[in-house]
């Protein structure tokens, strides 16, 4: 595995290393500073233009992909191919990406005033010729491709991000002889968004441990008082870390209690981002949604933990068991999963086995990656575990990343009522098979007084 590094103190540490310092002492994670950022995320960009993107335009069958957009109106693919240092579109900038399989190689070109990055080159130049649908005109006249690709979609709403206005000017200048070769490049931006490279691979499971360090930090008796911090404390407290760090939340996380003689709250309540702010108590059941966004990469977990109440050293007997079915249920789900079978099929299949041995299931997984719910296979979500029309009807690939999302609810003879056990866990599907980003929480999280 490639190391990343940070200097600290005038000495180079390898990043890794600094994680695990930083989870002993927490200070939390040491994060790579902004130009170290940038060098790394135009490595990686360059490494999936030259080594990835042409095999997925030969699987789409599209040897011409334009993606086009203007400053503060990006198509979301666009936004995941700008370098670093450009953290918004240029006037209008159009890319094109032309694959010849039969040179076996790929031209990638700006038709904008700048090179985008190192790995884009300008191929325009507004004084020899002012218009610059003339000059993409010229671009694919020069090259004739037999498909031209355009980001529309009805599926996914982050492969339809060509606007009305710029697919109409295109339109009106392209020569009626290549309307015909226009088509949908669906496919090619679902998959560049959702295949993951081994550079990105490399340094997702840091990721994934910097969520975790600052869940078990907040989850803590450094953080959590029992009887007088309340689930809004912790959740601010969690933005207010993310912030520290120089790092940011893609959502609003949310913190929830669930405790003894107090009801089960219903799933519209439950899944609901308005949550009621609860003062935290010993013997209370408590759980976390958070993410964050870093290296161009998003995270997502849910952790539980329990408050102890005085004279515990462990959560009693019957939370922990229940626990564990979550765990099952997990087991379950990946289990089922095999290159080229539908989101809906892992659905209903895991649904059933689980039901099969005694579990109340829910499944609601999403693919994990450049964006938090991001493109590819959608597993049942929380009010549709019948299946979920389209993007649940499209194939699992192989390199793709996953919120591996679900709960199940356990009754409790000593609470006289079912609890909702709710995990999110990063994992990964590849030629090997499914594993875990950075492991699983296998037991719950233990907060004391002391």
């Amino acid at each position: 595995m490639r190391k990343l590094f940070v200097s600290k103190g005038g000495v180079c540490y390898p990043l890794l290393i600094v994680f695990l310092f930083a989870f002993c002492f927490p200070a939390v994670a040491q994060i790579l500073p902004e130009r170290e950022r940038a060098k790394l995320l135009e490595e990686i960009q360059g490494d999936k233009f030259e080594n990835l993107l042409p095999n997925l335009m030969d699987r789409a069958e599209i040897d011409m992909w334009l993606v086009i957009a203007r400053e503060y109106n990006e198509d979301p693919v666009l936004k995941t191919m700008l370098p670093p240092t450009w953290l918004n579109a240029r006037r209008r900038t159009i890319l094109v990406f032309y694959r010849n399989k039969e040179q076996d190689s790929i031209e990638r070109l700006a038709v904008a005033r700048y090179d985008v990055g190192k790995n884009i080159s300008s191929a325009w130049n507004p004084e020899k010729q002012p218009d610059q649908w003339e000059a993409l005109i010229e671009i694919i006249n020069d090259r004739n491709p037999k498909k031209i690709g355009l980001n529309y979609s009805e599926m996914d709403g982050i492969a339809d991000g060509l606007v009305r206005t710029d697919y109409d000017e295109f339109i009106d200048a392209l020569p009626q002889k290549f309307h015909s070769k226009i088509v949908s490049a669906e496919n090619l931006a679902i998959s560049w968004i959702e295949t993951r490279s081994e550079k990105e691979m490399e340094i997702y499971p840091e990721l994934v441990q910097i969520t975790k360090d600052i869940i078990r930090e907040a989850f803590s008796n450094k953080v959590i008082i029992a009887g007088e911090t309340s689930t809004e404390d912790v959740v601010w407290w969690m933005r207010q870390k993310v912030t520290e760090l120089g790092l940011e939340t893609w959502f609003h996380p949310t913190v929830s209690i669930q405790r003894d003689e107090e009801a089960l709250e219903d799933h519209i309540s439950a899944f609901s981002s308005a949550k009621e702010r609860k003062v935290i108590m010993p013997g209370d059941l408590i759980h976390c949604d958070f993410g964050i966004t870093y290296l161009g990469l998003n995270t997502d977990c849910q952790q539980m933990a329990y408050i102890l109440k005085p004279g515990e050293s462990k959560a009693p007997e019957f939370i922990s068991e229940a626990f564990k079915k979550g765990n099952q249920l997990q087991d379950i789900l990946t289990g089922n999963f095999e290159t080229g079978k539908t989101g809906n099929k892992i659905l209903l299949e895991s649904l059933e086995q689980a039901k099969s041995k005694g579990l109340k299931p829910m499944i609601y997984t999403h693919p994990l990656g450049l964006y938090g719910h991001s493109s590819g296979t959608t597993i049942g979500m929380w009010d549709s575990q019948e299946g979920v029309p389209g993007s649940g009807d499209y194939p699992l690939k192989e390199n793709t990343a996953y919120a591996i999302e679900l709960n199940t609810s356990v009754f409790l003879p000593e609470w006289d009522q079912e609890v909702r056990i709710m995990l999110e866990e990063a994992g990964f599907w590849g030629e090997e098979g499914f594993r875990y980003i950075n492991g699983r929480q296998e037991e719950l999280l233990l907060i004391s007084d002391n």
